[in-house]
């Protein structure tokens, strides 16, 4: 047996080990998004969130979201290892989406606002470079 296939074989062990115990935190969140809905939403004046009550669920709900799409990230690189890069590129965007659906913007630094938006645009940028390569049948690198 040779070295790259033990690396292999430990890889897909350790990468379903991963799918496994990410499986048990996408379980976990949406038992805690259930019950976070079901608290507001029982809670006087009932079937109110208000503001705070709607960010803390969407941020709750991004969150299983972004679990969801890591672990098919995982998945999708034990089979194939093709795509491998624009699913990090996607999953990188929805975690910034995440943190701006859950982030006040009265309270923040201006500076830190614009950070978020940069790194947004870099990595918008970066999948757009990466799809135009694909496209022009010279393959990117698949990491």
């Amino acid at each position: 047996m040779t070295v790259d296939r033990i690396f292999r074989y430990f890889e897909a062990f350790i990468s379903m080990i991963l799918v496994l115990l990410m499986g048990i935190v996408v379980v976990s969140s949406i038992l805690e998004l259930g019950h976070v809905l079901y608290r507001d939403l029982v809670a006087p004046p009932g079937f109110f969130l208000g503001l705070d009550g709607l960010y803390d669920t969407f941020g709750l709900f991004m969150l299983v979201v972004i679990a969801l799409e890591l672990m098919g990230s995982i998945y999708a690189y034990c089979n194939n290892k093709a795509g491998y890069i624009e699913i990090m590129f996607l999953i990188a965007m929805t975690a910034i989406t995440r943190k701006i659906v859950i982030l006040d913007s009265k309270s923040t630094d201006p500076m830190t606002l614009l950070g978020i938006a940069a790194v947004l645009v870099a990595l918008v940028a970066g999948l757009y470079v990466l799809k135009q390569q694909r496209r022009s049948g010279r393959d990117a690198p698949d990491a």
